[in-house]
Parts: C-alpha cells; structure tokens; sequence
C-alpha cells in the first residue's frame, strides 16, 4: 500500500492538484533538460557580451562574483531558471508559473511573517556575546556604497532564491509529488538534487561533503516549510535570509564576496575555521526553520 500522506502536509495539496493532470516522470525529465538548455544558453550569451564589454579580468570577476556589479549580474541571472522553470511547466504540465509559487498574495503574506520572524532572530543573534572568528572581520565594502548598491542587492538577491526555490521546492517536489504519495521521493530527491548542486570539491576542497550535506538539510527544511504551508513563500524567506548573511553582509574573501559589507578573516583553504563556522551554521539553520514554523503556527 501506498504511504499515506501526513496530516500536517494537507496544504501542499493546493500545490500539487495543478500537476495530477500530467504526472508523468518523463515530462518532469524532459522539462529538467529544456531548464538545463535554456540557463546554459542565455548564460554563454550573457557571458559572451560580458567579455565583448570588458577585459579577461573581467570576465574572471563575473565568474567569482568579486566586485559589486559581477554580483548583481551573477545574481540577476539566476532569473533564466525561473524563465525555464515557467516554460517547463507551461509546455509540459499546462499550468501557470504562479501555480508553482501558490496564492501569490498568501505567498507574499506568508514571506513577510516568517522573513520578519528571522529578522527578529537575526537581531537576538547580533546583540549575544561576541564571537570569535580567529581575527576581527575585514571591512569590504565602504559602508555608504554598500547603503546605496543595498536595493539592487536585495533584488539579487530576491531574484537568486526565488528562481532556486521555484525550481527545488516548486517545480521538481509538485511534479513528484503528483506521481508519488512517499515523502522520501518527493522530499529527499529534490534535496539530494539540491545538495549535489553545491557539490564543489574544486572550490570548497575537504569541505565539500560536509557542505553538500547541509545543502540537504537545507533543501529538507525548505521542503517542509512549503508543504505546511502550501506556498513557496516562507521556503524562500528562509533562503533569503541565509544568502542575505552569507552574500550582503559577512562573506567569504574568495568567491561572492563582491556585495558583502565585511569579509571573513579566513577563506576556504581554511579547512578548520570554515568547517566550524559550518558547525555554526547548521545550528542556526534549526532555529531558523524552527522560527519559520513558530511564525507560521504549523
């Protein structure tokens, strides 16, 4: 017998009707490839003007994201997956875009509660006992030119969850949903996709794994904040948060940092010092997730 769905997952239904129709595995792995070809081809002409306008060392800069505009560009390109994801699922399922997203209006609703609820925490954490970071944080970018690039940030930002959750917790887990009642599938194979996706042993070297793995956890805990509340709304907040901490203010000096007010004492070569803040982090993705619920009452 099928495994029958929980209780407290009732809402990821209003989701997942618009995708029953077509539930079959081949239109979600046919739509995977023409995300796939549309994001690797505006990326190649995206990258192809970039060089036409500017030096090797820009270019270079686009690809590690080390100066504030390769940032914002970096970031705002993430919106060829949510073009591809809206063609996947026009093509291939017959629905909206804003099917994938839920209610937008209870979406919106459901962000700001549980984006205000993370601030909160946010603010907890800030005011506790110091840290120890193993050397005081290196100021990056001037505080008034950080202040005045902060709403083309946000946006990036905004533009780089969004289309990452639209994909994970949208299109993959409602496509799979529809075809399978277990939650192993449905859940963990987004999340296992998700985390392969942060794989980079070539960047992150001993901490690859332990990275990939809280890729996971993340991509579990934003699953079933979105089942619970039957909108992507509080799985993006919660991703907007994280990458608003790890891109805008305290990044590291190696790869993204271009938007980042501060810079850690520390890059990835650092295996040690990374891998406890890794430690950290995890911790704080619980508290979050937890807050997120706390917020949303479910």
């Amino acid at each position: 017998m099928p495994e029958p769905r929980p209780a407290y997952y009732a809402a990821h239904e209003a989701l997942v009707a618009e995708a029953r129709p077509k539930p079959e595995l081949w239109r979600l792995l046919v739509g995977l490839g023409l995300v796939a070809v549309v994001v690797t081809v505006l990326n190649l002409v995206l990258f192809s003007v970039v060089v036409g306008f500017g030096s090797n060392a820009v270019a270079e800069g686009f690809l590690t994201g080390s100066t504030p505009l390769a940032m914002i560009i970096l970031l705002s390109s993430f919106g060829f997956v949510t073009l591809g994801v809206r063609m996947a699922v026009r093509r291939l399922q017959n629905r909206s875009l804003g099917s994938v997203l839920g209610s937008f209006r209870r979406s919106a609703r459901q962000f700001w509660v549980v984006f205000r609820a993370l601030l909160i925490l946010g603010l907890v954490i800030a005011v506790l006992p110091p840290y120890d970071m193993g050397a005081p944080l290196t100021p990056n970018l001037d505080l008034s030119t950080w202040v005045l690039l902060l709403p083309l940030s946000l946006l990036a930002v905004l533009i780089q969850t969004s289309a990452e959750e639209l994909l994970f917790r949208g299109y993959i887990q409602q496509s799979l949903a529809a075809r399978f009642q277990s939650t192993i599938i449905w859940m963990g194979l987004p999340s296992l996709l998700f985390a392969i996706g942060h794989y980079a042993p070539a960047a992150a070297g001993d901490n690859a794994e332990l990275i990939a793995l809280w890729s996971c956890m993340f991509g579990l805990l934003a699953a079933d904040l979105t089942a619970r509340s039957g909108t992507l709304g509080p799985a993006i907040a919660l991703h907007f948060f994280n990458n608003l901490i790890a891109l805008l203010l305290i990044s590291l000096p190696d790869n993204l940092s271009g938007l980042a007010l501060f810079i850690l004492p520390y890059d990835m070569s650092d295996t040690e010092m990374v891998r406890g803040w890794l430690y950290v982090d995890f911790a704080v993705m619980i508290v979050g997730w937890l807050t997120a619920r706390l917020a949303l009452r479910r």
